[in-house]
């Protein structure tokens, strides 16, 4: 049966019509869309907007669900839940004397900006809550990690041991290992952390469903999917079946494709519902835990980053993606990161006919002559204006204050023909609720962050721009068909807001509120 939506401002995305005032489903798409005096003749149920805003379903172009529904069962380090080292040792302490028979302790989300001690917890901070079972606990970036003594132990971590390539084992004056593990050093701990049944992942996953629907999000990328110990491409499909509804696309990291290229064969399909679309890995780390390879060094320091891929590897991964027709994702947040990517495949024709065939994930510092660059390959980039918003401090502390307004440049990428999303990174920021995209979206309009601090005046982008980034732009850059925008054969994925984000005040973005959400025209989600 036809429903037929009347009375809304509808916010389309499409070019040719960017507003109109009623539509029409039919069997889980838009059969018509316009103004409402023009409404054709059909039956059907009808339904009362009532004036609201109506936006097409978000789609979140970079983020990791299954470690968001992980990070919900482990003590959480960010605002509001605590605010110094020693309120995290007491969250440990409180912890091992309801959990005795934990394996292991798991610690979400700080960022040592936010802290009082302004420092990362050291391993000795760590002894003094436990020191009979592993305490790990993972920065907001998700790039470095800290860990009591008992763990350094367990993995025979000391004075002596090398960094591992790509990584970092901090060590303190005298060249003790303080329990900061950066980058690669921090896969190290893989093997303690307890493992999860794809049953598990799955339930977790459909537990994480509803939230993100709360925040109009109806299509997920899962930008870390692995094959060991489970693989993902199969939990998602039984998430699926036990309740999970979103459009999933997987980019798998190449360590494991490398291993087994089996794994993207008859799953690329971007019709699929599940579906994997490209391989990812690592140029370097985070900005906010001076991991990013930068140029010039963070401030105030010799310190440049960490680099973590080769023009060679780049290369091996880039035909891998061409052969299977599927997108090259990597990360890279520095100068020299982008760089090396931008020189390793000037002149080199994209293999993807429909949207860019290479994908800079977070993109976080470039010169003018890189975003040419990137215009001129057909490089696409991916910011996350959140970080801005969130992790001041660290930037301010890392950057200083005029490099930080030049950072994540949107309108500059915009104004040179890029092809741009914005996303959330969730869990990846040192935010309560790192998945709420008005967040980004007030980040990105205002570029003011959450502080009060100007993040950079001249890389504001209006309202309209910014929805369209985590719509229309997003479908580009992922090649799922028929979404991200509301017009004639699109899928009726919309969401009704609580108040007009185009005629509020761009301060009060992140106050908007999702009361409807719809997938396929079914009502999926309604507030309260």
């Amino acid at each position: 049966m036809n429903k037929v939506f009347v009375n809304g401002q509808i916010f389309t995305s499409h070019s040719d019509r960017p507003y109109a005032s009623a539509m029409v489903i039919s069997e889980g798409r838009i059969a018509w869309i316009g103004e409402e005096a023009d409404l054709p003749e059909c039956e059907g149920e009808k339904i009362d907007l009532h004036g609201s805003r109506v936006l097409p379903g978000l789609i979140d172009t970079h983020m990791h669900p299954l470690m968001l529904a992980h990070t919900f069962k482990q003590i959480a380090c960010t605002p509001p839940a605590l605010h110094s080292i020693e309120q995290l040792l007491g969250e440990i302490r409180a912890y091992r004397e309801t959990h005795q028979d934990a394996s292991v302790i798991q610690c979400w989300g700080y960022d040592e900006g936010k802290l009082t001690e302004g420092r990362a917890p050291s391993r000795w901070d760590l002894d003094q809550a436990a020191s009979d079972v592993p305490v790990i606990v993972t920065r907001s970036c998700g790039h470095i990690c800290a860990v009591n003594s008992f763990v350094l132990h367990k993995l025979g971590i000391t004075r002596d041991t090398p960094n591992p390539q790509g990584g970092q084992i901090d060590k303190d004056e005298n060249g003790e290992p303080t329990g900061i593990l950066r980058e690669n050093a921090r896969k190290l701990v893989a093997d303690l952390f307890p493992s999860t049944s794809i049953e598990q992942d799955a339930a977790s996953l459909a537990e994480l469903g509803p939230h993100l629907f709360s925040h109009g999000i109806t299509t997920i990328a899962e930008l870390m999917a692995r094959s060991e110990p489970t693989d993902y491409f199969e939990t998602y499909q039984r998430a699926k079946e036990v309740g999970f509804q979103h459009r999933t696309v997987m980019y798998y990291l190449w360590d494991d494709l490398k291993k087994d290229p089996s794994l993207v064969t008859e799953k690329t399909d971007p019709r699929a519902h599940i579906h994997i679309g490209g391989v990812k890995l690592f140029a370097d780390g985070s900005v906010s835990g001076q991991t990013a390879w930068v140029d010039p060094p963070f401030l105030e320091t010799e310190i440049d980053g960490i680099a973590m891929t080769s023009n060679e590897e780049l290369l091996e991964a880039g035909a891998f993606a061409e052969k299977h027709g599927i997108q090259l994702l990597i990360h890279a947040m520095g100068e020299k990161a982008i760089q090396l990517i931008l020189d390793t495949f000037s002149g080199k024709k994209g293999w993807i006919p429909d949207a860019p065939s290479i994908r800079i994930e977070h993109a976080a510092l470039l010169t003018e002559e890189m975003i040419r660059q990137a215009s001129e390959a057909g490089i696409a980039l991916i910011p996350q204006p959140i970080f801005l918003y969130a992790e001041i401090e660290s930037y301010l502390n890392n950057l200083g204050a005029e490099r930080t307004k030049k950072a994540y440049p949107i309108r500059s990428f915009l104004e040179a023909g890029v092809k741009v999303s914005i996303s959330s990174d969730a869990p990846a920021t040192a935010w309560a609720d790192p998945a709420n995209p008005f967040v980004g979206l007030k980040s990105a309009v205002t570029r003011i962050a959450y502080d009060g601090t100007d993040t950079g005046q001249e890389e504001r982008i209006d309202v309209p721009t910014a929805v369209m980034l985590y719509t229309k732009g997003a479908q580009q850059v992922t090649r799922i068909p028929d979404i991200g925008q509301l017009a004639p054969g699109y899928w009726a994925d919309f969401i009704v807001l609580d108040r007009d984000i185009f005629a509020i005040a761009p301060e009060e973005i992140d106050q908007v509120r999702v009361t409807k959400t719809y997938r396929n025209g079914e009502l999926v989600y309604q507030r309260g």
